[in-house]
């Protein structure tokens, strides 16, 4: 099972996450116990403060709550494990489901027997993670004790990985979001509270469930703890995953993946969706509160590394696949993105002026939290890290004076894209 791939935790950190293993190997690490008390697990989730890995950070034991509560009332509840990876520049959910199959499954019959599920899911474009993990559920003779699960493979998409685009698929239509409310937590797959949880999410739950809460806060901060998984492109050189403890510095990162860092003029932050940062990231560690201090997030743990490309080209290249992905269901998204790849694009190109300018600024703050989904937020924040982070380099674009640009701008259909897991490398 992709035994060419190799990828790399921390130095000096045992691997949580990456590593691979068999059903045997899983089993002996205590994978697959009875639990035989659920509100115990939830404690120890809540005693974690495991967050989200899928870009939210989110809170996994107010989910689980939530859902599980809602379920009693509604008399049943379903679970979601969420490995469509609809950014382009992350890897970490197909790795994962690729080499660690039975922690994904391990995490999702947890986190199903916790909240009550009948029915358990797991939603994936990627058909060579679909196959590995329907293989793994082959060795346990194709069930998860109890519990029905189902494997849903759809079209790879920017927004088909968006929470409510899952349920709208297992519901039987397209792989689009749909408005909100009623969020799945309240009203899901067939009418019931529905556990959407992204894949790296559910292995941790797994790991915590093994290791307790005390072992998973050894790695992390107080307020962002445990390890994530971290994809980083750019910068000429291969895309690599590492596993992380959360609050390690980014220069000792960058450093570690082969990166000088005086050629690094910012970062393109959380994938896609939190936007751009300049030089500052240089100064920064890698946890939620010290990211968001920046304004940006970590998102999704992808990070793309600048060096050579101008940050004005990449945010055009950026809000044109914005433009060009999203749902095409709800106007303010449909326009918004459309005319801020046009306005971004004639920046770039030197044939912007002020009033476009102003107009991209005002833009990135009024459309914000409009539409089914968050891809518009994610085209806001590309243009507003871009306006803050990089004022000079706007300028300069205004004036046709950007030399990487006159030198042959920067475009990408599917910037930074990792295209193959057999490019990832190790350290």
């Amino acid at each position: 099972m992709t035994a060419d791939l190799t990828a790399a935790a921390w130095p000096g950190l045992t691997p949580r996450l990456l590593r691979t293993e068999t059903l045997t190997d899983y089993l002996r690490s205590g994978g697959y116990a009875c639990l035989d008390d659920p509100d115990r697990l939830l404690g120890e989730v809540q005693a974690s403060g495991l967050l989200g890995r899928g870009g939210a950070a989110f809170p996994l034991a107010v989910k689980l709550r939530a859902v599980r509560d809602n379920g009693r009332e509604a008399g049943g509840a379903v679970a979601i494990a969420n490995g469509e990876e609809g950014e382009p520049t992350s890897i970490k959910d197909r790795w994962l489901l690729r080499n660690r199959p039975h922690a994904v499954l391990d995490g999702l019959r947890l986190a199903a027997t916790v909240i009550g599920a009948q029915h358990a899911y797991l939603y994936v474009s990627d058909r060579q993670a679909a196959e590995h993990a329907q293989a793994a559920l082959g060795e346990l003779g194709g069930e998860l004790g109890s519990l029905p699960i189902e494997f849903v493979l759809v079209a790879p998409g920017y927004v088909a990985g968006e929470e409510t685009a899952a349920v709208h698929v297992i519901n039987g239509g397209p792989a689009k979001p749909t408005d909100k409310p009623p969020r799945p937590f309240e009203q899901g797959v067939g009418g019931f509270p529905t556990l959407v949880s992204n894949v790296e999410t559910l292995a941790q739950l797994a790991y915590l469930n093994i290791h307790g809460a005390t072992q998973f806060r050894t790695a992390g901060t107080d307020a962002s703890p445990g390890t994530f998984l971290a994809t980083i492109t750019g910068a000429g050189r291969p895309a690599a995953l590492y596993e992380l403890p959360h609050g390690i510095a980014v220069a000792d990162l960058l450093t570690l993946h082969g990166i000088p860092l005086q050629q690094v003029t910012g970062a393109l932050m959380g994938g896609y969706f939190a936007g751009l940062l300049n030089r500052d990231i240089l100064g920064a560690t890698l946890d939620h509160e010290t990211i968001r201090e920046l304004g940006s997030g970590l998102g999704c743990g992808a990070i793309t590394v600048l060096t050579d490309d101008c940050p004005v080209a990449v945010a055009a290249s950026v809000l044109t696949y914005f433009d060009r992905e999203n749902a095409g269901q709800c106007g303010s998204c449909f326009n918004g993105t459309a005319a801020m790849a046009a306005v971004m694009a004639a920046l770039r190109d030197g044939m912007a002026g002020e009033d476009d300018v102003a107009r991209l600024q005002r833009w990135s703050v009024v459309l914000r939290g409009r539409g089914a989904c968050a891809t518009l937020d994610g085209a806001a924040n590309v243009a507003a890290g871009l306006l803050t982070q990089f004022p000079d380099l706007v300028h300069s674009h205004l004036e046709n004076a950007c030399p990487a640009c006159r030198s042959g701008a920067f475009t990408a259909v599917r910037p930074y894209e990792v295209e193959r897991l057999d490019e990832v490398v190790g350290v």
